[in-house]
């Protein structure tokens, strides 16, 4: 209960934070960090406007990816408590859950009819895709190195005590922003804030939806985002007192949002056609925390 809580907080702070570090890497002030946040709720005050188009998916399924990702969010543990949802072999639940919320998304855009907003949807299957592999060898990997398959236990019997382990817990935080940034759609992968249809992922699967469901929609991104650095704090709050563990998840959720920021600040877009070749080359540095935990293991041939 307590991961979800501190997840939920986060939540609530993360995107202000992202949107106040490019303002201010781009010199200006920004809007306040609850201003996302406020937006929400306005749009949870709206009603929602659906074309005669659209079927009964249309309008399940922002609940569904919502309740998708919350329910992802209880199975992360916090520290020495286990999540609300914990068994051996949760991470591939944590997975597919995920997956099952990212699927309808995708049948809800095509739903329209809308051309762009099925040629965003293609776009959100590949790249969901193409990420899959690195989070299984990534995950995978650590459980091959503690023995367990699930996150509580992987977390609570990992211990980064050697430059090995470092370099391992450091190269999965890597993957694991990368892997948020394309689960969010965010640069380098694409441009929350493109207005050109043909180059849009995440944003053109939206155009249709309004009131509460875009508002759901979008707390669904805050949370995603939330989660994940849940998880990468997971890697290094395992052995701490229960204060220390409260402070060091907050820091790195911070830390999280600040890093994201300053890569859509400084860093520009990649092209569609090089995009699947930077997604896959995450499964290659998930191979390597692979190699790490072998050699950890002395089972290196």
């Amino acid at each position: 209960m307590l991961s979800l809580l501190l997840i939920l907080i986060s939540g609530i702070f993360f995107t202000g934070i992202i949107i106040r570090t490019k303002s201010i890497a781009s010199g200006r002030k920004g809007p306040p960090l609850l201003q996302p946040v406020k937006d929400v709720m306005r749009l949870f005050r709206k009603g929602a406007v659906y074309s005669e188009t659209t079927s009964i998916i249309f309008r399940i399924a922002p609940v569904i990816y919502f309740s998708s990702v919350l329910m992802a969010c209880l199975v992360i543990p916090f520290g020495s408590y286990k999540g609300i949802v914990s068994f051996d072999g949760d991470f591939i639940f944590f997975a597919y859950i995920l997956a099952l919320g990212k699927f309808f998304s995708i049948i809800s855009a095509m739903d329209t009819g809308s051309s762009f907003e099925g040629m965003g949807a293609s776009r959100e299957a590949l790249y969901s895709m193409f990420a899959e592999p690195a989070f299984f060898v990534l995950i995978g990997s650590f459980a091959l190195l503690t023995g367990n398959t699930s996150f509580y236990n992987i977390f609570s019997t990992l211990h980064l005590g050697s430059s090995i382990t470092y370099t391992l817990g450091g190269l999965a935080s890597f993957v694991l922003i990368m892997i948020t940034m394309i689960e969010n759609s965010r640069m380098p992968v694409d441009d929350p804030k493109t207005h050109l249809e043909l180059t849009m992922i995440h944003e053109v699967m939206i155009l249709d939806n309004s009131g509460f469901d875009l508002g759901l929609i979008l707390t669904t991104g805050y949370l995603k985002f939330a989660m994940y650095g849940a998880i990468i704090a997971g890697f290094f709050i395992s052995e701490l007192s229960l204060i220390w563990s409260i402070i060091l998840f907050l820091v790195i959720q911070i830390l999280f949002a600040v890093i994201v920021g300053l890569i859509e600040s400084f860093m520009a877009r990649f092209r569609m056609s090089h995009n699947p070749q930077f997604i896959l080359a995450l499964s290659s540095v998930s191979f390597l925390i692979f190699l790490g935990a072998l050699l950890v293991l002395g089972k290196f041939v």
